[in-house]
């Protein structure tokens, strides 16, 4: 079989796993989408613009492992690079490729459309250098395979996204064919010595304490390390707690689970027993200024062993070109029939942890419809094989309160916390797992950002389940510091849906203002299957969790500290 450039990389596209990618149309780029057209192991999506694009990539990679948008030069691909920006901060391979100028035009002095109005193209390539873990341009055939493979092999290997630039000229010229994908996929194994060093290491730091806990981050997924997580946790038997954008990476029916560390915004009981604790041992945890509630819930120090994905710091010591999971396993080796450590269980127990249970609601249908309720309501259509998507913001709480059946996942956009993510976010991750009970959580500021994609579920008939939250603005900012800034104009956003519908969708849009009318909206929502289901949940502005409250003061603090002298 002969090779272009264009169907080299599609070819990659599919030896990695993706059976789709994401795209959206532009003059540079229109050869290329003929190329990976002629795949047919990966079907092209498309998105509403590059924002979206971007971002349903993203959510595509929480589903698939990896990912690839597809965009055209500058004016498509700079929207594009927020998303990516996105992806870096939480740690998904997503493979951004851009069309770009043609070759000959290239140190020629010619000014093009979609540029800035200069002669010198590679601005955009330096732009992605800074938010990618490698970055590529392509303008003749002859290198092309060599700079698709390492910018795919460093995305996976690093976890990171990666920037792939093709002149336009180039996308169907021949190349030569692809090498075994192994070269690839293939990761270097730790390195024995250091491993066994670390190990030493941290299972000395854990002899000497008498009460550690386990803190789960959100980078565990991205170290491939969840299961070696959980040998840990039973060989310890102490308390596991999760950070609050890790929620899921830990099952929440082991015997050993807590619940959230996130300050006050924490669990009933989970921040008492992390004061009484002697010990952490945070496993791919990023602390922030959002993840440790404005640096008030933050630890650190010589009691806590900072497990990351490729290193591993214990006191002064740090043990690199390690992977996580092969240090938890080797800890939970050496820890095998011996004593558990599992005076943090004992204690939480004694305190009362574990023991709440969620009280039946006996409220009249025609109660107006509160936050507390629809939080029961989402908790009452979880199951195993559920995925929520909570959008930045009092979501984050509500999603946090929720119990978790094994099998159940969430996703959250913590560390980059760009309002509107989840609408195209969730549209990329149901293109993947079309299968799941997909549920969305969005407030209607955010939704008003990129709302176009649900146009995209509906055109592809995906049974995406959307609780909007109309509360009449940021919630979040509000909490954070209040303003005129913070309202927004009302949508009716049930009939949004009808819009999107067309001639040939079958979207629904439905609206609750009382307990009976969500209640109703919940029965159709589940049962119908080809198309999305957006219901608006009419609640005050001020109906909003406590620990959004709690956690907005603190964030405001940190923010409004003064310049230092």
């Amino acid at each position: 079989m002969a090779y272009t450039v264009g169907t080299y990389l599609a070819q990659r596209f599919a030896q990695i796993g993706l059976k789709h990618h994401f795209a959206v149309a532009g003059d540079y780029n229109l050869v290329l989408l003929d190329q990976l057209l002629m795949n047919p192991g990966t079907e092209q999506v498309y998105c509403s613009n590059e924002l979206n694009c971007g971002f349903a990539a993203e959510g595509y990679a929480r589903a698939n492992g990896a990912a690839a948008a597809v965009v055209t030069f500058s004016v498509g691909a700079l929207s594009a690079l927020n998303a990516i920006g996105g992806a870096y901060a939480e740690n998904l391979p997503v493979i951004l490729v851009s069309g770009a100028p043609n070759s000959n035009d290239h140190g020629s002095g010619h000014i093009l459309h979609h540029t800035i109005g200069t002669s010198d193209y590679g601005y955009q390539l330096r732009i992605a250098k800074e938010l990618t873990c490698a970055a590529v341009s392509i303008t003749s055939a002859e290198d092309a395979p060599e700079k698709i493979d390492h910018a795919i092999r460093t995305a996976l290997r690093e976890k990171k996204p990666a920037y792939i630039e093709i002149a336009c000229n180039v996308s169907a010229q021949p190349c030569r064919a692809p090498g075994p994908i192994s070269a690839v996929i293939n990761e270097p194994a730790s390195d024995a010595d250091t491993l066994a060093a670390a190990v030493k290491a941290v299972a000395t730091f854990i002899e000497g304490k008498q009460k550690p806990v386990i803190l789960v981050g959100s980078k565990l997924r991205a170290a491939g390390a969840e299961q070696a997580a959980i040998r840990l946790a039973d060989a310890l038997g102490c308390c596991v707690a999760t950070m609050g954008a890790a929620k899921s990476f830990f099952p929440e029916d082991h015997a050993n689970y807590v619940g959230t560390f996130w300050g006050s915004a924490s669990s009933p009981h989970v921040c008492d027993i992390f004061n009484w604790a002697d010990s952490v041992i945070a496993l791919g945890c990023i602390f922030n200024d959002y993840s440790t509630e404005g640096w008030t819930a933050w630890p650190r120090g010589a009691n806590v062993v900072n497990a990351d994905k490729d290193s591993t710091i214990v006191g002064d010591a740090a043990f690199n070109s390690v992977h996580l999971r092969d240090v938890l396993d080797g800890v939970a080796r050496y820890f095998a029939g011996k004593a558990k450590k599992d005076a943090t269980m004992v204690e939480y127990r004694r305190i009362g942890g574990g023991t709440t249970a969620v009280t039946p609601e006996n409220v009249a249908k025609d109660a107006k419809l509160t936050r507390e309720h629809i939080q029961r309501t989402l908790q009452s259509i979880v199951t195993p094989d559920t995925t929520i998507f909570g959008e930045t913001g009092d979501s984050w709480f509500n999603v946090s309160r929720t119990h978790l059946p094994r099998g159940a996942r969430v996703e959250y956009e913590m560390q980059w916390g760009h309002i509107g993510w989840s609408v195209p976010a969730m549209f990329g991750y149901a293109v993947g797992r079309p299968e799941r009970r997909n549920i969305l959580m969005v407030g209607d500021g955010s939704f008003q950002l990129t709302a176009q994609e649900v146009g995209q579920m509906t055109r592809r008939k995906l049974p995406v389940i959307i609780f909007l939250i109309n509360n009449a603005g940021y919630t979040i900012e509000v909490e954070i510091h209040d303003g005129p800034y913070n309202n927004i104009k009302n949508w009716n956003y049930a009939a949004v849906i009808e819009g999107f519908n067309a001639q040939d969708g079958n979207g629904k849009g439905l609206r609750a203002t009382t307990m009976g009318e969500l209640d109703d909206a919940v029965k159709t929502a589940l049962a119908h299957k080809d198309g999305p289901v957006l219901i608006e949940c009419v609640i005050p502005r001020d109906d909003c969790t406590s620990e959004l409250i709690s956690w907005g003061r603190h964030v405001a603090t940190a923010n409004g500290r003064p310049p230092a002298k």
